[in-house]
């Protein structure tokens, strides 16, 4: 199990070294998006003192406790550096995957384990898939709420990592695809 958290880490992060998280640290939560390291608490369970980050997600201000053990298990980690942009713009403007001939409840399984993975890049993945499937034909409720999903995740991380409003981004990432 160890051995596949680091793989999964080291596939959404560049690398597999553990992550420390400070007070005030930006952090990307799988399927959950940014959110800001709030606070790291000490809480006995089972007798057992543990520390956790107290993560609070911008989109909806929730609060996610996350044992500072589990980093990778979770898939916690940083925000991309604003250089992997166009990276990521890349994946977008590739040709989608084609995966029309599969069952819309197929597709929908396999487009929710990407976004779980916490990779931008498949996050990316998944949008462009849906996006362009959308310009084809009508998409299922569960596709349409997996598009929102994924372009709210991208928006965030991207317009975090390139430090501009959520708006400019979304319209960014529009031009992508005219």
């Amino acid at each position: 199990m160890v051995e596949q958290s680091e793989k999964t880490m080291a596939k959404a992060n560049g690398n597999s070294t553990k992550k420390e998280f400070s007070k005030g640290d930006l952090a990307v939560y799988p399927a959950h998006g940014v959110g800001y390291i709030e606070s790291i608490e000490s809480k006995e369970i089972n007798g057992d003192t543990m520390n956790f980050y107290m993560m609070k997600i911008v989109e909806n201000g929730m609060v996610i406790m996350i044992p500072t053990s589990n980093v990778e298990s979770v898939g916690l980690r940083e925000v991309i550096p604003e250089k992997e942009v166009p990276e990521v713009y890349k994946v977008m403007q590739e040709k989608a995957q084609n995966s029309d001939n599969q069952t819309w409840n197929r597709r929908y399984r396999e487009y929710m384990d990407k976004i779980k993975t916490g990779s931008i890049y498949d996050v990316a993945e998944v949008f462009r898939d849906l996006f362009q499937l959308k310009l084809e034909k009508d998409l299922s409720f569960g596709e349409r709420k997996l598009l929102d999903t994924a372009q709210n995740l991208l928006v965030q991380e991207l317009s975090m990592a390139k430090d501009i409003d959520e708006k400019t981004m979304m319209q960014e990432i529009e031009n992508l695809f005219n």
